[in-house]
């Protein structure tokens, strides 16, 4: 007899297939990896998930996406500079560790909605160069299947002798920039707890696709 499979199962099967190869793909010493491979890490993966779009549903490209953007980014350090030295040493841990949370689920969470059906996609690095303080930009581009392209550059940072993201600009828009005028503003107007709602909010809309 026969045992049939259910699509959740094997939904997860092909999740964990998934990270398991990406997982071998970037398993060498994480302190030689340069900056210019952490972002086609990255990519790769994103592609993957695009590919296999029809078979994951959000839930399943939020987990296979989960430990590719926690090693790639530093969302520690992401949210400290969105929000400032003064304004994240006025929250308390508890408020500074469940806000870090939140925006990491959200971090994710935009890439799992986003990046979730692959029509011929490519991604291109053309170069790395360096900038002060001791970073440096990777700049690439997403080359859609009609032919249009979207530039996607990205600024990296050491910490703990990896190199890891820490700015993206879309089309020389930094993404960092945009977050730290509009965190900023709701935390200094609305408060705390107002900030929590409006990224938890996000994190829901992202779930949509």
């Amino acid at each position: 007899m026969k045992v049939k499979k259910s699509p959740i199962l094997m939904q997860w099967m092909l999740v964990l297939v998934m990270q398991f190869s990406v997982a071998e793909a970037i398993a060498t010493d994480t302190e030689s990896v340069s900056p210019d491979q952490v972002v086609h890490n990255l990519q790769t993966s994103l592609l993957q998930a695009m590919r296999e779009g029809e078979q994951l549903d959000y839930q399943g490209r939020f987990e296979f996406l989960s430990p590719v953007i926690n090693q790639t980014h530093d969302i520690d350090l992401i949210i400290k500079t969105i929000l400032g030295a003064t304004l994240w040493f006025e929250m308390g841990v508890e408020q500074q560790t469940l806000l870090t949370d939140t925006f990491q689920k959200l971090s994710i969470a935009t890439y799992a909605g986003r990046f979730f059906k692959y029509d011929g996609e490519q991604f291109e690095i053309s170069e790395q160069q360096e900038l002060p303080r001791d970073q440096v930009l990777v700049r690439s581009r997403l080359i859609k299947g009609d032919g249009d392209s979207v530039n996607f550059d990205y600024v990296l940072r050491q910490s703990k002798g990896q190199w890891r993201i820490v700015n993206i600009l879309f089309d020389g828009v930094s993404d960092l920039a945009i977050k730290r005028s509009e965190y900023r503003a709701v935390l200094q107007r609305d408060g705390f707890s107002v900030l929590i709602e409006i990224l938890e909010e996000k994190i829901i809309l992202a779930q949509q696709n």
